[in-house]
């Protein structure tokens, strides 16, 4: 089989990544068809719900880049900072604005009076990650590190 680090970006550790992140929005539509019994392609690039794909993507690149260079390697550091921060924002930053997010559009459904033209659309209310949704998202993205690094690495 071709390597597949010569497919996509000629970059084992970005295509292992991309991967990852693609195996986490396939879950979301199939977690949705099992759990309401319904497709929902929209999910297949939506942000928020379950694995997290921003952790399944950040995990992917630190493990790839521990896998290559060394866990003790300053690449697999600066890797593992950011896997920490976008992880870190997904379960808390960008969760805490989908909340609000909730709150403002129940207050703009119950409006009784003139509605400003600011509220005439929705606020998207699935935006960050429940800390499981950031757990699975993060063992996906390990784990095709780890097996994409130990088939095509």
């Amino acid at each position: 089989m071709k390597n597949v680090s010569e497919v996509l970006t000629g970059n084992l550790i970005l295509n292992l990544s991309i991967l990852a992140w693609a195996c986490a929005q396939v879950l979301k539509v199939l977690l949705v068809l099992i759990t309401k019994h319904r497709w929902d392609w929209r999910h297949i690039l939506s942000s928020g719900g379950m694995p997290s794909s921003h952790s399944a993507f950040v995990c992917a690149c630190a493990t790839s880049v521990g896998i290559m260079q060394g866990f003790g390697s300053v690449s697999f550091a600066i890797a593992a900072v950011v896997a920490i921060v976008v992880m870190y924002d997904a379960s808390n930053v960008r969760r805490a604005a989908g909340e609000m997010a909730k709150i403002l559009n129940y207050m703009m459904e119950h409006w009784q009076e003139m509605r400003p033209a600011f509220f005439s659309k929705e606020l998207k209310e699935l935006l960050g990650h429940t800390p499981f949704q950031v757990l699975m998202g993060g063992l996906l993205g390990v784990a095709v590190g780890t097996a994409g690094m130990f088939i095509w690495g």
